[in-house]
């Protein structure tokens, strides 16, 4: 009687044993010391650098001590459903602090785009059919469709789903990886490390409000049933003799025994492959690679799926998506030469801290992906590695020569290998067997190799915040924009990191001073081209300059503070063009037509 008494106390220890609580409380410490060093930092960001150059030391402090507790964690003396709790709070509190920094600095969605794809899913809502005519979103509508659908029945926030995208979304890719890492390795140590390496290597922030966040959950779904449920159990290859080939490809059996499951699995993967076909230009031929890749290894049972996701993918194309590609040919500038110069060449421009965290994204990249190397050829020759995480690390860069995508082909790359250059990248730092305990020569350099990684992807990732961090002065002001221009005015903002068409996305045209002057911003040659843009209008136009977008043009190389200076002084001195509003970020002149 007496032991039964006991048995719930001791269960409970066991569950939440010394080092688990004192990891608990160290995780809660470095939360705070993060947050509250994110809460002091000023905005506008005054640093070429982005935040790295303006976050104070207890930040770093805090990402230090995370760290270090993962490690100590990492080496508990178990590893089963006892050691997950733990677990799964310090990957909160990493997703916190990575991803949701910026959300504890202002409470303004980071980027322009954020705004502009709650303007769609109003424009959406309310317009009370979808035109391809508009722009391309309006060929692609469906994360729209449903993000406008959500928000309408559930009445949250707009602004405040905006701002929180990235930690939600990080929260649906590392659920998604999570499960995706159970068909790939046994050891429960190396799951929460491929876990926290996705976290740490994520610097290319396509997290926030976007179809390519939504499409890039659903590819890792897809990529789960293609593990899982829709595999195939393939025998040793022999040889490239066309019986052998042959003979190899008969002999795959499928890895799921209930038919059922099989049946069930199939169609959900279809529907998923519709719905990333509706939502986004890139993803769908991701999609199309990665299960082309996985079916031509053996490794997935239903061997015409990718001939199936191919033909919903011209079918999309073809018709819903036909009226944008009519005047933008996909393959329109191919080329590797055309990708490098519009994904690294264009990019490493501007001034000496712009260029130096373009370096450190590009650095970042490089050490994941020699890690990722190193693990392979050290599985290899262990005879484990798994060629499944090759293909779906390797296959993303094909596209790559294929559509320079606006100079982003390289981020979106390297996004959908990250999560098996992580899982690779985990055998190196990771190089134990079952569930054998790390040594304390391997934590003392896993430390601080995921610190590396940490201050890299903060780097990278906020490099950007001097012209994607907004102000309340440049959020009031666009809002007296939205309450001063009537229907039809041109609204004129000096470049796109501008917190507008959230609202009233079809009621305006939106134009940016360097869209109407590419080549050249000077006084003389664009002012000119901006004056008459908005004088010939018929609603007379807004001319919306913030701190903020000024800063990107010059911070990118675009022009000089000194030029653009001269360029509004002469804007403002033109005849009907007067003030009509200004606070200390942001100026709006209205120009009569």
């Amino acid at each position: 009687m007496t032991s039964t008494l006991k048995q719930p106390g001791s269960t409970h220890a066991r569950l939440w044993g010394a080092r688990d609580i004192w990891c608990a409380v160290a995780g809660a410490v470095s939360l705070a010391l993060a947050v509250g060093a994110a809460t002091t930092v000023a905005v506008p960001v005054n640093s070429d650098l982005g935040l790295v150059g303006v976050l104070p030391y207890p930040f770093w402090a805090g990402v230090l001590l995370l760290n270090v507790t993962f490690v100590v964690a990492l080496r508990g003396d178990a590893t089963g459903p006892a050691r997950r709790p733990v677990m799964l709070w310090l990957i909160v509190v990493l997703v916190l602090i990575l991803f949701g920094t910026a959300a504890f600095v202002t409470d303004a969605p980071r980027g322009e785009v954020a705004f502009r794809h709650l303007g769609i899913a109003d424009a959406l809502s309310n317009s009370g059919g979808i035109d391809p005519n508009i722009d391309a979103y309006f060929n692609w509508p469906g994360f729209f469709a449903l993000l406008a659908t959500v928000l309408r029945a559930t009445g949250v926030d707009p602004v405040s789903v905006a701002l929180w995208a990235p930690v939600l979304n990080m929260g649906l890719w590392l659920t998604a990886l999570s499960v995706l890492t159970r068909y790939l390795t046994k050891d429960p140590r190396r799951r929460w490390l491929v876990l926290w390496i996705f976290c740490l290597g994520n610097w290319q922030d396509q997290d926030y409000l976007s179809p390519q966040a939504f499409g890039f959950f659903l590819y890792l779904v897809v990529v789960v049933l293609l593990m899982g449920p829709l595999a195939a159990k393939a025998p040793a290859f022999r040889g490239f003799k066309r019986a052998d080939l042959k003979a190899w490809w008969l002999a795959r059996t499928p890895a799921e025994p209930l038919p059922g499951r099989r049946i069930s699995a199939l169609v959900v993967t279809l529907l998923l492959v519709a719905v990333i076909c509706a939502s986004h230009q890139l993803t769908p031929f991701l999609v199309l690679i990665a299960m082309t890749a996985l079916t031509l290894s053996g490794r997935v049972w239903p061997s015409r799926l990718p001939l199936i996701t191919g033909i919903l993918l011209v079918l999309w194309l073809v018709y819903p998506a036909s009226t944008y590609l009519s005047g933008h040919p996909p393959l329109a500038d191919a080329g590797l030469q055309t990708a490098i110069a519009a994904n690294v060449v264009d990019r490493t421009t501007g001034t000496a801290g712009h260029v130096l965290v373009v370096q450190v994204r590009i650095a970042l990249t490089l050490i994941l992906w020699a890690l990722a190397a190193v693990g392979s050829i050290r599985d290899w020759r262990r005879r484990r590695l798994d060629i499944r995480v090759v293909l779906l690390a390797v296959t993303p860069l094909l596209l790559f020569p294929v559509q320079a995508y606006g100079g982003e082909m390289l981020i979106r790359v390297s996004l959908f290998a990250l999560p098996f250059i992580a899982m690779q990248a985990s055998s190196v730092l990771l190089p134990t067997k079952g569930s054998v305990r790390p040594s304390t020569r391997g934590a003392l350099v896993l430390v601080p190799t995921c610190f590396l990684l940490a201050a890299l992807t903060v780097t990278g990732r906020f490099g950007n915040a001097q012209y994607d961090v907004f102000a309340d002065d440049e959020i009031a002001a666009v809002a007296a924009v939205d309450r001063l221009a009537p229907p039809g005015s041109a609204i004129i903002s000096a470049a796109h990191p501008t917190p507008w068409r959230s609202q009233d996305y079809l009621a305006h045209r939106y134009r940016t001073i360097e869209d109407l002057c590419p080549s050249d911003l000077s006084a003389a040659t664009c002012g000119p081209l901006i004056y008459r843009y908005a004088k010939h209008n018929s609603a007379g136009g807004y001319l919306l300059l913030m701190s903020s977008a000024e800063s990107s043009l010059v911070v990118q190389g675009q022009t000089s503070q000194r030029n653009f200076e001269e360029l509004e002084n002469w804007l403002k001195i033109q005849d009907g063009v007067n003030l009509a509003f200004s606070n200390g970020d942001a100026r709006v002149y209205r120009v009569a037509p």
